[in-house]
Parts: structure tokens; C-alpha cells; sequence
């Protein structure tokens, strides 16, 4: 699909982990729509946290590597951002717009964090949101369990407001099929 692209958002090796609400299903998920998007031609751009001096998420890090289920191909671009949104100062929005990308399926960590920002701030850029189940997830807070975060995230908050939320056969179809819409809820 020439104008979607499949944004892997800080599945570094440090943050991905068992602690993840849902980690196995998450994991799963996320190599199976990785390998359909690099079957259907789709583009993978990876996105990756950079702390800055002193953290362990610091490009050239162990740990601010992609982990290993999901790595780049060496054709694939990568991203690295400094705050939430992979759209400020990073290249990123100068780059989908060159290449006439216009819809964006996110999938990564944190649900609550760089996943919010990212269907958020490409909501506001103009691109059609596209959250498939099961590819974005977080840690438990003070506040929520990952899980709760999940739901209140995918469920509630981003559902048919900034972002259509699939299912993981409407988003490999979607992939298989150029002229697929995934329905409305």
C-alpha cells in the first residue's frame, strides 16, 4: 500500500519486556503485521526513544536497539525522537509527506506514552490513525494496570475519535487489500 506506512514506535530492547501488559499476545501481534506489511509492500519506519546523555535508552546503547522479534531490515528507516510525538524534530513528518504516506498504523509502547502522542499529533497532522489490537502496550502505573490503560486507550479513548481501531484480521486484510475499509464501530 503505497500512501500507508507501519510505524513501529519504541519497541526497544531495554522497555520490551514479560512486565508489558499482554507481552505475548503483543509480541505475536507485531511480528505477524510486520511480516504481512514487508509481504503487501507496505513501508516499516521504526521509531525510537533517545534519552539523552546518561540513560540507558541513549542512542548506541544495547538498549535503545530495536528488540530482536521486531528488527529493521537494513532498507528500513529509523527514526529517533527526544519527546513523546516522533513528529517533532525528528524528520519523520518531512519524510511521510514526501512520500505521499497518508494513513499511519501504529502499533508499539507505551500505550499511555508515545502511542497517545503519536495517534495524537498524527491525528493533527492530517493522517487517517489506524490502531490495530494487540500491537500497542504498556507497563502497570500508580493509577492504571497496563491492562486498563490499554482498554481505556484503544477502547475509549482513541476509538472513532482520533484513530480507527482493528482488529488484527480488518488491519492484515487492510494490508492485503488496497481498497480495504475497515468498518466503523
Amino acid at each position: 500500500m503505497k500512501d500507508t506506512a507501519l510505524m513501529v514506535v519504541d519497541v526497544q530492547k531495554l522497555i520490551t519486556i514479560d512486565a508489558l501488559y499482554n507481552f505475548n499476545a503483543f509480541r505475536e501481534s507485531l511480528a505477524k503485521l510486520i511480516a504481512e506489511a514487508r509481504s503487501s509492500g507496505t513501508e516499516v519506519i521504526y521509531v525510537r526513544h533517545d534519552g539523552g546523555k546518561g540513560s540507558p535508552l541513549t542512542k548506541g546503547n544495547e538498549g535503545h536497539n530495536v528488540a530482536d522479534f521486531a528488527a529493521p531490515k537494513a532498507d528500513e528507516k529509523i527514526f529517533d525522537k527526544t519527546v513523546n510525538s516522533p513528529f517533532l524534530d525528528s524528520g519523520l513528518l518531512e519524510y511521510l509527506r514526501s512520500k505521499g504516506i497518508k494513513k499511519l498504523i501504529v502499533t508499539g509502547l507505551q500505550t499511555d506514552y508515545c502511542i497517545d502522542a503519536t495517534v495524537k499529533c498524527g491525528f493533527e497532522h492530517g493522517f487517517e490513525i489506524i490502531v490495530p489490537e494487540n500491537c500497542n502496550t504498556t507497563f502497570t502505573n500508580n493509577y492504571m494496570t497496563g491492562e486498563q490503560t490499554y482498554h481505556y486507550y484503544n477502547d475509549f479513548m482513541w476509538k472513532n475519535r482520533y484513530a480507527k481501531c482493528t482488529t488484527m484480521a480488518e488491519t492484515l486484510e487492510m494490508l492485503q487489500n488496497d481498497k480495504y475499509e475497515p468498518k466503523k464501530y
